[in-house]
């Protein structure tokens, strides 16, 4: 662990620790190894223990990480103004599927937005596998807003389950899928499994892939024009295709807006980047050790932004757009928020909102390292992204 690395509390080192039990008991009934996708999964989602699923906070200065609709509403209301391009054009009665509610930040932002501009939804779902953030949502969304706006917000157990019509919006989702790794090895693609060693520690194992993921090793292959090199590791989310089609397929006429940290695939799978784009994070510091302290540690991986457009194409829509954050927000109503903070008279909550659209927008911070991809079907909102539309580097 780096020496800068808080030490945990008694309670969170004990908590971890009954995690990393379980996922040995997991190992062990598994004949000893389980791919990393699922340790992932485990170490992230296992029911009372993964670092989603348990009572620890995620998000804010008090957390481990920031995201954007944590430093204030303007990014909400951006994306709101999106939402309100595509209720617009559909007319009549469409619903806002958010995936991932996080603090309930955004979707308090975002409603307030609609609200005010008279564009509310006839319903806002959050797709919220966690019960504690589920919880916690609730109660700040029932604290927040009127009651007559909070009485559209619902909770979903998984993708809605009938057609319906709408925007649906996922930010920082697609980086915590659980996501296999592989290796090359003299030519042939290996996956990468986790064991125990004599001391019951995990370790990585590798066995030699399955169809399915060496066939889409070698499809990245040929699309950057080369072999991987001995020894190259990396993540490659075989299961994208799937999921876009759960979430997304029965979305009959809408919008679907994703935004997340990630590279055009031929910069994803850049020689130099030879063992992936892994990241972890605890209390503000990220690492690259998936092992220390599952349950207190959050385990991401870059999103390879050409795979999502294949998906979503794949799943029926059309690629709306692909720009980067900066240039979403510019696109989607920035100017407006930059008017209105320049009205507040309060000096330091000016200067806090300016510090706020400065993360947001510069390219050492947010603007230029989150990047922001859209579907559309029944709608056009290719408008949205034609000035800084990046979809040339797929």
């Amino acid at each position: 662990m780096s020496a800068q690395m808080p030490a945990p509390s008694a309670e969170a080192r004990a908590h971890s620790e009954r995690l990393q039990a379980h996922i040995r008991d997991q190992v062990r009934a598994a004949g000893g190894a389980i791919p990393f996708s699922r340790y992932m999964e485990l170490a992230l989602y296992a029911p009372g223990l993964g670092y989603y699923s348990a009572g620890a906070r995620k998000f804010g200065a008090a957390g481990d990480f920031v995201t954007s609709p944590e430093l204030g509403p303007v990014f909400a209301e951006c994306v709101a103004g999106c939402a309100m391009q595509v209720f617009g054009q559909l007319g009549g009665r469409c619903d806002f599927v958010e995936l991932g509610g996080g603090s309930g930040a955004f979707a308090e932002a975002a409603l307030r937005h609609l609200h005010a501009n008279d564009a509310l939804p006839a319903h806002y779902r959050i797709l919220e596998p966690s019960a504690d953030l589920r919880e916690r949502q609730m109660e700040r969304l029932r604290e927040a807003l009127p009651p007559a706006v909070f009485n559209r917000v619902g909770w979903l157990d998984g993708p809605p389950g009938r057609e319906w019509r709408g925007f649906l919006f996922a930010n920082e989702v697609v980086d915590a899928l659980p996501t296999p790794r592989f290796a090359m090895r003299a030519g042939e693609v290996y996956e990468q499994y986790v064991a125990l060693d004599a001391g019951g520690r995990f370790t990585l194992v590798e066995q030699p892939a399955d169809a399915l993921l060496h066939a889409a090793v070698r499809h990245v292959e040929r699309y950057v024009g080369a072999p991987f090199a001995e020894g190259y590791c990396s993540e490659l989310l075989v299961q994208l295709p799937y999921w876009i089609q759960a979430v997304g397929g029965l979305l009959h006429d809408g919008a679907m807006l994703f935004v997340d940290y990630g590279y055009p695939r031929a910069e994803y799978y850049l020689p130099e980047r030879s063992d992936g784009t892994l990241v972890c994070h605890r209390q503000h510091r990220a690492h690259d050790d998936p092992f220390d302290l599952p349950g207190l540690t959050d385990i991401t991986a870059f999103v390879d932004f050409t795979a999502l457009a294949e998906a979503g194409v794949g799943a029926g829509f059309d690629l709306a757009g692909y720009s980067s954050q900066s240039g979403f927000l510019m696109a989607n109503g920035l100017a407006d928020r930059l008017a209105g903070i320049g009205e507040i008279d309060d000096p330091v909550e000016r200067l806090r909102r300016t510090n706020e659209v400065k993360r947001l927008m510069l390219p050492g911070e947010m603007g230029e390292r989150f990047q922001a991809m859209a579907f559309q079907r029944g709608v056009d909102i290719r408008p949205l992204f034609a000035a800084g539309d990046l979809s040339h580097r797929l």
